[in-house]
């Protein structure tokens, strides 16, 4: 049994503007999830990229357009979005206030194919 607390752990700075929280992955001993929160200044946001694994992506405060492929809509609280694997997607703060998304991915590390970038990024994948 593992048990996860997040009193012991600091959010990371990721990019400007973005701080998260790795919750669950391989570094932890997660075998096929990956759960991390993010909280994203207005602005901010995250590029478009894509995942080898489907994603879920859910609004915990504020608000976020939120684009895959050329659709692009807001997103409030309590809402989620569902991304199929390999699906170019991303998002931004399009509020005033800060943005919490909670993230989760069907592996046990975050792996992500940048649009217009050579090298695949990996995070959490190991202790």
């Amino acid at each position: 049994m593992i048990v996860i607390d997040v009193r012991d752990m600091t959010p990371e700075p990721w990019r400007l503007g973005v701080e998260t929280r790795m919750l669950v992955s391989a570094s932890n001993g997660a075998a096929q999830l990956c759960v991390f929160e993010q909280w994203i200044a207005p602005g901010a946001g995250a590029p478009t990229h894509s995942h080898p694994v489907e994603e879920v992506l859910t609004v915990r405060e504020g608000e976020a357009e939120m684009w895959m492929g050329e659709q692009r809509l807001i997103v409030y609280s309590g809402q989620s979005l569902i991304v199929p694997l390999g699906c170019m997607h991303g998002f931004r703060n399009s509020g005033t206030v800060t943005l919490h998304i909670h993230a989760v991915l069907a592996a046990p590390f975050f792996e992500a194919n940048v649009e217009g970038e050579t090298e695949t990024v990996r995070r959490w994948n190991v202790r």
